[in-house]
């Protein structure tokens, strides 16, 4: 058997030496490998015995070589922890990034600090009062567009307006109509099985033509637009902020609430009273159907009787709110769209925001309706 020399020059080598300030230093050379480790054990048990003092520095800028082995050695010998003084080549730290992100695994249960509760609850108000400040700055800049319009109706976005209304409104039928009806079913079997306790069947018509026309049929549907149009129009924006099209409209010239929040604002505020109207037909007709099937209440007697205990003003109440709704809806659709930045996680985080943010609007304004109206429209 040949015994083949081996080149000093690949062997790993390990100096301890104090500076001028008398800190020990650790100085590597050399090649740092797996197999030349293997071939000094000696110098394996020299690195576990300086390792012990955590308060050394170590110099690794001269090794020549060095693998993802011999760095598992030193990661071990150093306590899975890299040291504080430690001056090392940069595409050397990389062989090191593994053994770090596994050890920061470890979660820390940091102590309930008062002052960092304060803290968190002033940057939520801060965050809050930036987001309201930034809504009324959009409608304010609504309000301006609106007064420019009106002023010169030749510019008005007719086409972005047309496709805006077709979108929301006339694609939403099916769904609007299908959640009218069933929940006009479900209000109208759960007040008959009450209303037979007392003998009072024939007020089964009060109850859902007040209910209904008033509140569920216009919140119902700025829900389902919310949820369906808000969030497509916010993820729409957001899609354009990606595809650096916004950069194209300003570098154009063209306003970017003219073009895209003008439009949405009026084609929802002129689209969701109509759709409110036709979810309160179908709840209507949902609840017709079951009275008669419960209460043995005909579609005749229904008709006849529901102009006497649901005034008119009722339906002007439910339009006006659903106008309401529709301009809010819009509003912060291109609220959250125009927050959105150039990347794939803000698109969905700010897209979630508008619906959750647009629902809780509409809910808060229909309870201030229902504050305000609370004696109009009553029989």
């Amino acid at each position: 058997m040949i015994n083949t020399p081996i080149n000093p020059d690949l062997l790993p080598v390990l100096e301890v030496f104090k500076q001028d300030d008398g800190q020990v230093c650790v100085k590597l050379s050399g090649c740092w490998n797996l197999r030349s480790l293997s071939m000094n054990v000696d110098i394996q048990q020299k690195l576990k015995n300086i390792s012990a003092n955590k308060t050394q520095q170590w110099d690794m800028r001269c090794v020549d070589m060095l693998d993802s082995g011999a760095a598992l050695i030193l990661w071990q010998a150093w306590g899975e922890k890299m040291p504080s003084a430690l001056q090392i080549k940069p595409e050397h730290q990389g062989l090191f990034a593994r053994w770090q992100a596994q050890s920061v695994g470890t979660i820390e249960v940091t102590p309930f600090r008062f002052r960092s509760l304060l803290e968190h609850c002033g940057q939520t108000a801060v965050n809050f009062w930036i987001q309201v400040l930034s809504f009324l700055s959009l409608l304010g800049q609504l309000v301006l567009d609106s007064i420019y319009l009106l002023t010169h109706p030749q510019d008005i976005p007719w086409a972005e307006i047309s496709i805006t209304i077709y979108d929301a409104g006339v694609r939403a039928l099916g769904i609007t109509a299908l959640v009218g009806f069933l929940i006009g079913i479900v209000l109208s079997y759960l007040s008959a099985l009450q209303l037979k306790m007392f003998g009072a069947e024939i007020y089964i018509i009060n109850i859902l033509g007040l209910s209904i026309i008033r509140e569920l049929g216009p919140l119902l549907a700025a829900i389902l637009v919310a949820g369906r149009s808000g969030s497509a129009m916010s993820a729409q924006i957001g899609i354009m902020r990606v595809t650096e099209e916004l950069d194209a409209l300003s570098a154009m010239g063209i306003s970017h609430s003219v073009r895209l929040v003008f439009p949405k604002v009026m084609a929802l505020t002129i689209v969701l009273p109509l759709l409110s109207i036709w979810t309160s037909i179908t709840a209507l007709l949902g609840g017709m159907f079951a009275a008669q099937t419960t209460l043995d209440i005909s579609v005749m007697q229904f008709f006849m009787k529901l102009p006497d205990v649901v005034p008119l003003l009722n339906v002007f109440i439910g339009l006006i709110k659903s106008a309401t709704f529709g301009l809010f809806i819009a509003l912060i659709a291109c609220h959250f769209g125009f927050r959105i930045k150039p990347n794939t996680e803000s698109l969905g985080n700010e897209t979630t925001n508008s619906v959750v943010a647009a629902i809780t609007i509409v809910i808060m304004v229909d309870a201030v309706f229902a504050i305000l109206f609370m004696r109009v429209g009553m029989p």
